[in-house]
């Protein structure tokens, strides 16, 4: 009875999988990340061992999905509300990708995961843009756009973040890698401008719902702390390329934009959270989104601590001494949530069949 609810609950998990799944991964990287460079060495490998297993298990299912449930696949990937979710695959390919550089010092695994990443990028961006492009008919502004578009520039970002501190590692190579990476921040950037825009506009002329309002509307700020982490890592590695050092300055002052962008938004996202559930009482449940906002929290502290770095400004640092703590506790209460949820999902199915008449 037991293997029946398992086996019932894997083929519901591989059927409905939500395409932003891997958000996980990137939550649980990140905020593994920040542990290391703040120096929670313990925590960060903890979370790095979860991590691993978290990303094999959802490329399991996606495999499983891909093979069993391909139509699923396409449905999703041409829909303007999930289609997007499938760009947390390539930053958290990415982001595993600089756990191996940055606490396992492994740069080989690092390499190879952000190739996948790349690859899977060139995949996604360019088959989903054309998908929702050309298809009919479609949804208004309201009912398909939500901040999970921004993962478009967090995926791109990802490439320009972990491609930057890795590509001394291509050795003849290392130019042209830095040139992608420098493309890739500023494409990133431009993603950043349409999307966000009509975010704004969705904002502040369209009637927006407490229902509305969930977690991933959190990556307006999260895109742009991985744009600024992805500015700073540019500025730390100029000594390996002429053009770098040639633009610095530029470089320099994109990235403090970026960064005072994200920290703007911290505070009416905060708002905007306390008048959804405190006020319109919206309850509070786990689903996945809720790890699109555990990854900005981490990705704040992260950008932050290079940020001090990369500019000279060490009174930055109390910032991510904070945060740290935030990122940490906003993990721990999602991974119980998902605890809990894989919980329900495998006691319901045996539930179910012991109320069938019959069945003792």
């Amino acid at each position: 009875m037991a293997t029946n609810s398992v086996m019932s609950a894997l083929d519901e998990g591989t059927t409905n999988l939500n395409p932003a799944y891997f958000a996980l991964v990137m939550a649980t990287g990140i905020v593994s990340i920040a542990a290391q460079l703040e120096g929670m060495r313990g925590i960060a490998w903890s979370l790095f061992v979860l991590n691993i297993a978290f990303y094999l298990s959802l490329a399991f299912l996606t495999l499983v999905r891909l093979v069993h449930r391909f139509q699923n696949v396409v449905a999703d990937l041409t829909s303007h509300t999930r289609g997007h979710g499938f760009f947390t695959t390539v930053a958290a390919t990415c982001v595993l990708g600089r756990q191996f550089e940055v606490i396992a010092n492994d740069p080989r695994t690092a390499v190879v995961l952000w190739l996948l990443g790349l690859s899977l990028w060139c995949v996604l961006m360019y088959s989903f843009l054309v998908a929702v492009t050309i298809r009919e008919p479609k949804p208004t502004i309201e009912a398909g756009l939500s901040g999970g578009w921004l993962l478009l520039v967090v995926s791109t970002q990802s490439i320009a973040v972990t491609g930057a501190r890795i590509a001394d590692h291509f050795g003849a190579w290392t130019q042209p890698i830095l040139l992608l990476t420098l493309v890739m921040y500023l494409l990133g950037f431009m993603l950043y401008i349409p999307i966000i825009s009509l975010i704004f506009y969705r904002f502040l002329f369209f009637s927006l719902k407490p229902e509305e309002l969930a977690p991933p509307y959190w990556i307006n700020m999260g895109a742009m702390a991985i744009t600024t982490l992805a500015g700073s890592i540019l500025i730390l590695e100029a000594n390996h390329w002429v053009l770098v050092q040639d633009i610095l300055p530029f470089l320099k002052g994109l990235t403090l934009l970026f960064w005072a962008t994200a920290t703007w938004w911290i505070p009416l996202l905060v708002v905007l959270s306390v008048w959804r559930h405190v006020y319109r009482h919206v309850r509070l449940a786990y689903e996945p989104a809720y790890w699109g906002m555990v990854f900005p929290l981490g990705m704040y502290t992260v950008c932050t601590i290079q940020l001090a770095k990369a500019l000279g400004l060490p009174f930055l640092d109390p910032i991510p001494r904070v945060f740290i703590f935030v990122a940490l506790i906003a993990w721990a209460v999602t991974f119980l949530g998902l605890c809990w949820h894989l919980v329900r999902q495998l006691a319901i199915p045996r539930l179910s069949a012991e109320a069938q008449p019959g069945r003792n």
